[in-house]
């Protein structure tokens, strides 16, 4: 979830969009993003990226009726690498889908065309494309993946071998990370350190001594900001605590219509096994259903009506997007 903060910090909230895109998004500071990769990349003992150029993060279908997909941050290697990089600051239904059908433009994108004998062909040789989630949720808390931080994913046949390397998906669950300063043992838990507690430090934590984090930390420090990115910042965090607040309050919405549900429900259906035993035991049962349709429900109502409000003050569709993970289609509905 978007973390509340305030601007009253000495460092930015890099859960904000206006942080990340100032961070990794951004071609004065793409030394970051490079930096971050490399570090990632390390773990799978790949090889290390010397630059990184910027494209369009708004793709398009084949036409422009189709659904459009809308990146965070989309860049390539000199060798023709692909890297989508996502902030998600909010679990959401079908978030895997949502990753492979992004993943997909970066792979259309790819399709150079030519022509030989008078015949439009292509070739089909693809460069990696990879998709890199920082996710500020927990994406899989099954008990064998309690501690499992960093989720990789290849295309693999039945036998566990990997049938096309091109195709790369790299999940972060931030709330797993839970090293303190002391413990901090490789290059990427410093910056995952770094990434998670940057609005709450006071100073530079001193492990850092790498000069990527001090001129991180440089970049970081409000009071260094213009006037107009000052401004900028303090929209985008008013923006992130107000959807923190409504998630909270759509949360207790649903929690309070789900145990009125699971309450009326369960007694129904605890009468009809007996009187005493069965009350007991329906209003639990209805009680945990109740809890988890009253909050699901609660949740995408208060979702709704924080896009309509935020379209109906002018914001653009696309930051929309990106603060409540409704589609530009769905915000355009509204």
């Amino acid at each position: 979830m978007c973390i509340p903060g305030t601007a009253m910090s000495r460092y930015i909230n890099f859960y904000t969009d206006f942080a990340f895109k100032k961070f990794f998004g951004t071609e004065a500071n793409k030394e970051f993003l490079i930096s971050f990769l490399n570090a990632l990349l390390e773990l799978n003992g790949e090889k290390e990226i010397a630059d990184l150029t910027y494209l369009n993060t708004d793709q398009l279908g084949f036409s422009n009726n189709e659904r459009r997909a809308v990146y965070d941050v989309y860049c390539t290697t000199k060798e023709g690498e692909r890297f989508i990089v996502e902030m998600q600051k909010v679990k959401q239904e079908n978030f895997r889908d949502r990753a492979l059908y992004y993943s997909s433009f970066a792979i259309q994108d790819q399709g150079q065309k030519g022509t030989k004998n008078n015949t439009v062909y292509w070739d089909y040789k693809l460069s990696p494309v990879y998709v890199v989630g920082i996710l500020d949720f927990v994406m899989d808390d099954s008990p064998e993946k309690v501690n499992h931080l960093i989720t990789k994913v290849q295309l693999k046949d039945d036998l566990n071998e990997v049938f096309n390397k091109n195709l790369n998906f790299i999940f972060i669950e931030m709330p797993k990370f839970r090293k303190e300063e002391g413990e901090l043992e490789t290059f990427m838990d410093k910056w995952l350190y770094a990434i998670k507690n940057l609005g709450k430090l006071d100073d530079k934590p001193t492990t850092l001594t790498e000069a990527i984090f001090k001129r991180f930390f440089e970049v970081a420090e409000i009071a260094a900001f213009s006037k107009t990115e000052r401004y900028d910042y303090e929209e985008n965090l008013k923006n992130c605590n107000d959807w923190f607040s409504v998630m909270n309050t759509a949360k207790k919405d649903g929690l309070e219509e789900g145990e009125a549900i699971g309450i009326e429900k369960g007694r129904a259906e605890g009468r009809a096994e007996g009187e005493s035993i069965g009350l007991q035991k329906g209003e639990a049962i209805g009680l945990q259903k109740g809890e988890a349709i009253g909050l699901q429900k609660g949740e995408t109502i208060g979702i709704l009506k924080t896009a309509k409000k935020m379209k109906e003050e002018g914001l653009d569709v696309n930051v929309i997007s990106r603060l409540t993970n409704l589609s530009v289609d769905e915000i355009e509905k509204l």
